[in-house]
């Protein structure tokens, strides 16, 4: 029988042993993730090798290959799937009653999931091309929606992107630091200083505008044209006539 002359219930049958056959993929894929994830947190980056996660996960070593490649391509998978479940950690406020308080908790969510995963984490930031994975890119994609929303506000006092590198370095960095540190050196302290070096290098203490939406920070822009002298006195006369638009527009 021809895909055209199946019936509706032969295609649900169809999409129903498409799924089974994904589902069944991809639960030794998982198996070998949790193996290897298991060997690095009880033993360390070097007793995960493709032997040791086969026989973990309950398999032979050439279907570590076949699943991922290699040894890096495993690697990789893990990074992933930590990078995930930091991912499904975030909570998403659009609208948070205090953007300040609602950065400094995306901040603390962040090095407490390194410092509860410290094995993991490690192997998430110790390869720079894994900034290229999904769940990294989704996870940027929540802080810069954070970073835009401080913007609109007239909270952040450097451009969007510097306040995002600036927030995600300093939460690496406290993680990894702290995770270097003797146990009895280990003061809370460090945490709390390096999280408000970070609000008090991306934000302001009051916003630059006090009303939001375009209106408020055409605004806000004008009434400071004069103030500044890096466009020319035409340039300032064009501003001002654009901003007079958005501004009446409000």
């Amino acid at each position: 029988m021809s895909p055209r002359s199946r019936g509706s219930g032969d295609v649900s049958a169809v999409e129903t042993d498409t799924a089974a056959a994904a589902t069944g993929r991809e639960q030794p894929r998982q198996r070998v993730i949790e193996a290897a994830i298991d060997l690095l947190v009880r033993e360390g980056r070097d007793a995960v090798t493709t032997r040791a996660v086969a026989v973990a996960a309950g398999m032979q070593p050439p279907a570590i290959y076949r699943l991922f490649g290699d040894k890096s391509g495993l690697l990789d998978a893990v990074a992933e799937y930590g990078f995930a479940r930091f991912l499904a950690t975030k909570h998403i406020d659009p609208d948070p009653q205090d953007p300040i308080e609602d950065l400094r908790d995306g901040w603390d969510l962040a090095v407490e999931f390194g410092l509860a995963n410290p094995a993991l984490y490690a192997l998430m930031y110790s390869e720079p091309t894994r900034a290229s994975s999904a769940a990294f890119k989704a996870g940027m994609e929540v802080l810069m929606g954070r970073m835009r929303r401080l913007a609109a506000g007239g909270w952040l006092r450097v451009d969007e992107e510097l306040a995002a590198a600036l927030i995600h370095a300093t939460a690496r960095g406290a993680v990894l630091t702290w995770l270097t540190l003797p146990e009895d050196r280990r003061d809370p302290a460090l945490l709390t200083t390096m999280r408000e070096a970070m609000v008090s290098a991306v934000t302001n203490q009051e916003p630059a505008v006090q009303e939001t939406g375009p209106a408020g920070a055409a605004r806000a822009l004008r009434a400071a044209l004069p103030e500044q002298t890096t466009l020319s006195g035409a340039e300032q006369h064009l501003m001002r006539e654009w901003l007079d638009r958005l501004a009446a527009g409000g």
